[in-house]
């Protein structure tokens, strides 16, 4: 039987992940700090273990070995180094959930290509995640992985996730500020996002684990939304009209600002022979069954 580590497979996406390795046949080890509880009983082995202690990840995982690893909780060059140190001679594939942030903000209406930041020649800081921005930190995983892992590694570039299970609650900030007509500051209501669903994601990530490709890959789902769209959508659904300020504060800046639109290309993921979701039939979806959940709370 095949064998596959989730490192951060207890919540939101990373349950459809296992749950797609589950359903593929693998024998499934999540490694968690033991702080959140899970949803799989005993269908998966579990290992114990904080990440960032070295000394403890090398005891806990000393005598085990996987077909492929997927980390999806890995936020600067030092904690690359540690997986490296930690799972050298322990798999065959390594699949790091990176994301779109390594490229910089806007491109148009073209889209970032995998090329457009190249790991293999950028400059490795080695520190810990609290020396990084989150763009830096993934930046720097990434060049860490492909300049120094002794196996192959994959690098998945993810736009912000959307899904029920959603905790940063991004998506919901907005529905809940219109239904209870409060306001909202945008920078640019014209610019446009992607974004993929945390289903999509969990599958992708098992989908590119099994293939035989290597290196960065985009994936996010087809289409994009005009921030200002997103907003009438949830107007129509809600029945009211949103407050939308140019004066920001502590409690009104959209989690979704950007100044100008910013996408990925799914183009190479696609040639390889994945089908995304299109974005506008399950955003207004989601949006409808957030917003249940609001006028229920």
């Amino acid at each position: 039987m095949r064998k596959a580590l989730v490192l951060g497979g207890t919540r939101f996406f990373g349950v459809h992940l296992v749950e797609a390795l589950l359903d593929k046949g693998f024998e499934v080890t999540i490694a968690t700090r033991g702080k959140t509880v899970d949803s799989f009983s005993t269908r998966v082995n579990r290992i114990v273990c904080d990440r960032l202690n070295l000394v403890e990840s090398k005891e806990r995982f000393k005598n085990e070995k996987w077909d492929i690893i997927f980390d999806q909780i890995c936020y600067s060059s030092k904690e690359a180094i540690d997986a490296i140190e930690v799972f050298k001679d322990k798999t065959l594939k390594y699949v790091f959930t990176s994301s779109k942030s390594v490229y910089d903000e806007g491109n148009g209406e073209v889209g970032y290509v995998e090329d457009d930041f190249i790991p293999t020649n950028y400059p490795i800081i080695e520190g810990p995640k609290e020396e990084f921005s989150y763009m830096e930190g993934k930046r720097q995983a990434e060049a860490v992985f492909f300049q120094k892992a002794p196996f192959p590694v994959v690098a998945v570039r993810f736009p912000i996730v959307l899904g029920l299970n959603d905790y940063t609650e991004r998506l919901k900030f907005h529905i809940e500020k219109i239904v209870n007509n409060e306001e909202i500051h945008l920078v640019n209501p014209e610019a446009s996002m992607d974004f993929i669903s945390e289903e999509e994601a969990g599958h992708f990530l098992a989908w590119i684990g099994l293939s035989e490709f290597t290196g960065p890959i985009n994936a996010t789902s087809d289409g994009k939304v005009k921030i200002g769209d997103m907003i009438a959508t949830i107007e129509e659904k809600a029945q009211t009209s949103a407050i939308i300020t140019a004066t920001s504060n502590e409690n009104n800046a959209s989690p979704y600002n950007i100044s100008q639109t910013w996408l990925i290309s799914n183009k190479r993921a696609r040639n390889l022979g994945f089908k995304f979701k299109d974005l506008n039939e399950y955003l207004p979806v989601l949006i409808e069954d957030i917003l249940e959940e609001v006028k229920i709370t």
